[in-house]
């Protein structure tokens, strides 16, 4: 069978897909906690200079272990294994299994598990799961971004609320951006805006901050690859959030050679974006 086959066919059954990701997100947060609250743990440095733990490959090697069975013939793509980086199809699974090891390493909590599905260019499903903070969200089978409430079971799923995103006031903006990535750039460009108030948050956390109303507006002018945002984006994009490329307002598109991003703005409802050809 071949992968667009294998791809349709999972297409159909997105309970599946979601009560998989939602049980591989819930176990690997275990995994990386159980790291996370001890006395030390290594770091080491990888082939981009970036960190990596001990944490990082356990939840990996379940998240892709755990996908590889349940979806044997699905083009599965993770940040871990860089062979899985010159992979290519139509429609494929994304992983980063550790978003925000800096945060992570740090001990400021905003670390998250992120799974996601693309479809022709568009994550149309995923699962964002921030362990140290308590919260996890998620697309529905039908697309509707949701954030599950109160004590997690990975075989019993908790009260969930459909989470959308705000009409904006663009003369009250409330702005989230990265917390270890912050550049003069990016402050630049928020300035362009009238902002109430400014929020830092790790990982693609920022993403989902937007999803239930509590920010408009994450411009990231750094560099990202497809695994960071991916999950954050399909959250959004099911809470009726978007995520546009910085240099033409166009969607954020997946899948491109390499899997690195552009500089990208995620926004809610309502939200007058500025010029940006000038930066």
């Amino acid at each position: 069978m071949g992968l667009q086959d294998s791809s349709r066919r999972l297409a159909l059954n997105y309970e599946n897909l979601t009560s998989v990701m939602r049980r591989l997100a819930l176990e690997a947060g275990d995994v990386i906690m159980d790291i996370y609250t001890s006395n030390d743990f290594a770091i080491n440095v990888k082939s981009d200079n970036s960190p990596v733990t001990a944490a990082d490959e356990a939840a990996d090697r379940l998240i892709s272990a755990g996908l590889r069975a349940a979806f044997p013939d699905v083009v599965l793509v993770t940040e871990e294994q860089s062979a899985s980086h010159s992979a290519h199809a139509d429609c494929f699974l994304i992983v980063d299994p550790l978003d925000g090891t800096k945060e992570f390493i740090h001990r400021r909590g905003d670390f998250t598990v992120n799974i996601a599905y693309v479809e022709h260019g568009v994550p149309t499903r995923g699962i964002v799961y921030a362990p140290a903070k308590g919260r996890l969200f998620y697309t529905l089978a039908n697309g509707q971004s949701v954030e599950e409430i109160g004590e997690f079971d990975q075989d019993r799923i908790a009260p969930t609320q459909p989470i959308s995103v705000t009409k904006a006031d663009n003369s009250a903006l409330m702005v989230v951006a990265s917390k270890s990535h912050r550049d003069p750039q990016t402050d630049t460009y928020i300035e362009n805006y009238a902002v109430k108030d400014m929020k830092s948050a790790g990982s693609s956390l920022k993403f989902c901050l937007i999803a239930t109303g509590e920010a408009d507006l994450y411009p990231r002018l750094g560099r990202t690859m497809e695994w960071d945002t991916a999950a954050g984006q399909a959250v959004l994009s099911g809470a009726g959030g978007k995520v546009v490329r910085f240099d033409n307002l166009q969607p954020l598109r997946y899948g491109k050679p390499g899997y690195e991003n552009p500089f990208f703005i995620a926004h809610g409802d309502n939200v007058e974006l500025k010029e940006t050809k000038c930066l």
